[in-house]
């Protein structure tokens, strides 16, 4: 944790017991896709949903918490993240089909899905591979790509929410809309149930594979990005709005705009999560000055910045 200052508050020692994990001061940024940030003060990773409900009717009222999955949309600030960053692992796992549904937990990988579709000749879930990140960060931003989103597929999703309690929620519940969700922020997505109709499985390959290539054609891929960073507007693409305020390959230290997809921001190498963030705002700036727009981020930005640091020392 070279050049990390950590936070100092005792956590830890506040919370309740639990099979699963926690870790103090854990440093997040080599586990996401930007991989800048400060520490998580505590990450606990529960042992399974009874472990994950156990701990939330337990835990003291003032703790907060958060809930992040592989990271992919995901930029932590400098200065950390105080209270309890919860990270769903094998527990919630699963994945299993039958009778023409899909139940999937939480923690699998959105890839995983596609790749089940190819082996069980599945349709209407081949999108999944354009996604990155897991099922309940998808869950949460009503994921989607090539012209279908999670509400479309989904037939329920499983949360438990802040008092411990397992919840059922339809796609009405979801209270959907582009790329969000109207599910409050501390109810813990633990998995999903989507619908999963048969299909020819060579067809269901090769439009996966056609994704992908357009994928790899189009977006900065192999870079450390975070996925798209701003949201469309109704009626307008961001991409377009970014590259007519002149913000394509714009560059503040070591974040970039990329050349290859404007709407996707990267880390060339040595930026920083200020960087990051500040390029962003530039370019709502600049688009909003162009176009009268306002860019919505769609990137998920979390933590304490970097000025803040000297507070949270001092605690």
């Amino acid at each position: 944790m070279t050049g990390i200052i950590g936070f100092k508050t005792g956590l830890k020692d506040k919370l309740p017991d639990i099979r699963g994990q926690y870790r103090e001061n854990f440093e997040i940024a080599p586990t996401t896709w930007f991989r800048v940030g400060g520490p998580c003060e505590v990450l606990f990773k529960p042992a399974d949903v009874e472990d994950l409900q156990n701990f939330l009717r337990q835990k003291p009222k003032d703790v907060l918490c958060a809930t992040v999955g592989v990271a992919s949309n995901l930029l932590v600030r400098g200065g950390g993240v105080s209270g309890v960053t919860m990270r769903l692992g094998k527990g919630f796992n699963h994945i299993a089909l039958h009778n023409g549904f899909l139940d999937v937990g939480a923690a699998v990988l959105d890839r995983s899905v596609a790749t089940l579709c190819v082996d069980e000749g599945i349709q209407g879930l081949e999108f999944f591979c354009g996604i990155p990140g897991t099922i309940g960060g998808a869950l949460r931003m009503n994921a989607g790509c090539y012209g279908t989103e999670v509400k479309d597929v989904l037939v329920a999703a499983y949360a438990v929410d802040p008092k411990g309690q397992l919840q059922t929620l339809t796609p009405e519940d979801m209270g959907f809309t582009y790329r969000h969700c109207g599910i409050p922020q501390d109810w813990v997505f633990i998995g999903a149930r989507f619908k999963a109709p048969s299909g020819d499985a060579k067809i269901v390959g090769e439009k996966i594979a056609q994704m992908l290539a357009q994928r790899e054609e189009s977006q900065p891929i192999k870079s450390r990005t975070g996925g798209s960073t701003f949201a469309n507007p109704e009626g307008q693409k961001a991409w377009e709005l970014i590259d007519q305020a002149g913000c394509r390959g714009l560059t503040i230290g070591g974040a970039q705009m990329s050349e290859k997809h404007c709407n996707f921001m990267i880390n060339t190498g040595e930026a920083t999560a200020q960087n990051l963030e500040d390029l962003g705002e530039e370019v709502r700036r600049r688009v909003l000055e162009n176009s009268g727009i306002e860019l919505r981020w769609e990137i998920q930005r979390v933590g304490l910045k970097s000025d803040e640091i000297a507070l949270r020392v001092a605690a």
